[in-house]
């Protein structure tokens, strides 16, 4: 183990459960790498993702923003793909896209489609679906309003989905970020994912919540201390 990481493990206390504003606090001071980490937030819900009556998913635009470049490319044609354009989109059109994607051209990270054009997109499942890629009507992404799509995806909206055991992780920023603005970046996305409890889910639902930078040990944070109502 190295000095550093040794030295940013020696600030956690074992098995404490921090507050929201000790944990950033915290984050931030056992950053010790020389690149800008990001701060991810880790939620263990009480679901059980593989009953399509208690998945969770969701999508936030962060106050703050998430400190991340993020290249867009939209799937429309004639007047949407101007708007797209006008909106900040990195890329936009149509068959054109899906040849090159065909050939292994993957330069993107979001993807944006109008309705109309979910046919031709379609055939692109294999390639766009295990990389999370595909647009979806429950996230937003498949829309005729591309305008105001590419727009939230380029000030910092990020999607969110439960995966095996429940496990949620969340982009909230980065450690360069002023710790005020993760706290509300933070808060934004634990509300979103209170609000997105299933009826189905019994018991507790909120089990497990950590904080941590790509490169540093994780913090627990006492659930009960950002809870639904809770400021």
């Amino acid at each position: 183990m190295g000095k550093k990481i040794k030295a940013a493990m020696e600030k956690v206390e074992a098995g404490k459960e921090y507050s929201l504003e000790e944990a950033v606090s915290l984050v931030k001071k056992m950053a010790y790498t020389k690149f800008d980490e990001t701060v991810d937030l880790a939620f263990n819900l009480g679901v059980d993702p593989r009953k399509s009556d208690q998945m969770v998913r969701g999508t936030v635009v962060l106050p703050h923003g998430s400190g991340k470049s993020v290249r867009v490319l939209v799937f429309a044609k004639g007047e949407k793909e101007k708007e797209a354009r006008d909106a900040g989109a990195d890329f936009a059109g149509a068959e054109d896209l899906v040849e090159k994607i065909n050939k292994g051209w993957l330069d993107f990270d979001k993807v944006v489609a109008t309705p109309d054009i979910m046919g031709v997109v379609g055939k692109l499942g294999k390639v766009l679906g295990p990389r999370g890629l595909m647009p979806n009507p429950k996230l937003g992404t498949v829309t005729f309003d591309v305008g105001k799509a590419v727009r939230e995806i380029k000030a910092g909206k990020v999607e969110y989905k439960a995966e095996k055991a429940g496990v949620v992780h969340v982009p909230i920023g980065k450690v360069s970020f002023e710790e005020q603005k993760l706290i509300d970046n933070a808060r934004a996305i634990i509300d979103s994912v209170n609000k997105a409890k299933p009826s189905t889910s019994k018991g507790k639902y909120v089990k497990k919540l950590s904080i941590s930078s790509t490169m540093g040990p994780g913090l627990k944070i006492d659930p009960s201390s950002v809870s639904a109502g809770k400021q």
